[in-house]
């Protein structure tokens, strides 16, 4: 077939089919919820089923926080589980692990992954370990949010717009979450909150209107499996949060070509599913690791090297990459839209390694 010209298809996700990634069974009782939607409901039902699930977070109040995520709760339950803190990073991430401590299960919202390095004594240091240093004796049931990842325009810019995951995913005793739908946002903050480990809970900011059908009945995904978006035969694509997305419409817009491309979304970046995405790179052959991270030292370097320990004796092509800049976040609009990885470079990936 005569190939497409991927170079129309621009840089950014043009419009979606709603039918685009479908993960709730046919016949299931459902409704339309946004990413956003999504994890308001899972926090609402978690407060509701266990009166020790608090929230923390600056301006998650009357305000709803940052991005409107927690907006109705706090008039729902009231400032003594939706509190407001100070702007203290740190504070936050404190107080979290202490009520932790003490039996309580909080969810902690820092506005930006960017400002988490003013906690990161509290998070990797002591919730990350605490568990282990008493020897079980001491769990720490608390959870993370934190807004990731670009595509929101200048406002956000270099100290706002990062994709950090790896920060989190290095340390263990830390469990790390980048869901990429509302069916997953729903059920994996679920996950997060009932378990008993720390869980930082990463959410792409580009995601919060993306809209996809959700069960009505309660349902909880498990935090350490990925996700097949899409079963396909000469290629595997693994991505990442708002990556999924192109990943899955290059998927669509090559099949014309007669390319049945396989979409793997960890959801869970640690741990890591690493024997569904060997799997799919030995039925295949092929691999293509997309991540909105930059390069070095990112999300593909850990997955390429779960591809060639567990499938290089089956690779037909080498292993392709695609991946943010290694730069700063621009401020101008136009020069952004160039750090970021876009459905032509994914299009562009798949066709290379068939080649």
């Amino acid at each position: 077939m005569t190939q497409k010209d991927a170079t129309s298809l621009g840089a950014t996700l043009p419009a979606l089919p709603s039918d685009l990634i479908v993960q709730v069974p046919k016949g299931t009782p459902s409704k339309e919820l946004s990413y956003q939607e999504a994890i308001r409901e899972a926090l609402r039902e978690e407060m509701l089923r266990d009166e020790r699930v608090i929230l923390l977070g600056e301006d998650i109040g009357c305000h709803g926080g940052a991005f409107g995520v927690t907006r109705t709760l706090w008039a729902q339950f009231g400032g003594e589980r939706v509190r407001n803190t100070p702007i203290s990073e740190n504070t936050i991430a404190g107080a979290a692990l202490g009520a932790a401590i003490v039996g309580m299960r909080p969810v902690a919202e820092i506005m930006f992954i960017d400002f988490s390095g003013l906690a990161m004594d509290q998070i990797c240091n002591q919730a990350a370990k605490m568990r282990f240093m008493t020897g079980g004796q001491v769990k720490v049931p608390m959870v993370v949010r934190m807004a990731c990842g670009g595509g929101a325009g200048k406002s956000t810019a270099a100290q706002h717009s990062q994709s950090l995951e790896v920060w989190y995913a290095h340390i263990p005793g830390l469990k790390v979450v980048l869901p990429s739908t509302p069916y997953d946002a729903k059920g994996l903050m679920k996950a997060a909150i009932r378990d008993d480990s720390p869980v930082v809970f990463l959410e792409q900011k580009f995601l919060y209107s993306f809209k996809g059908l959700v069960p009505e009945q309660e349902y909880v995904l498990p935090l350490s499996k990925c996700d097949v978006k899409r079963e396909g035969r000469d290629v595997t694509v693994v991505a990442s949060g708002y990556m999924v997305w192109h990943a899955m419409q290059a998927a669509r817009f090559l099949a014309d070509e007669g390319i049945d491309v396989e979409v793997i979304d960890p959801r869970t970046i640690a741990p890591l599913d690493e024997e569904t995405i060997g799997a799919s790179v030995r039925k295949t052959g092929r691999a293509v690791l997309v991540a909105e991270a930059c390069r070095s030292y990112g999300p593909t370097g850990e997955w390429g090297m779960v591809v060639m320990e567990q499938a290089f004796d089956y690779l037909k092509a080498p292993i392709v990459r695609v991946t943010g800049r290694h730069s700063p976040i621009p401020y101008s609009d136009s020069i952004e839209r160039g750090v970021w990885p876009g459905l032509q470079d994914v299009v562009g990936a798949i066709r290379k390694v068939m080649q």
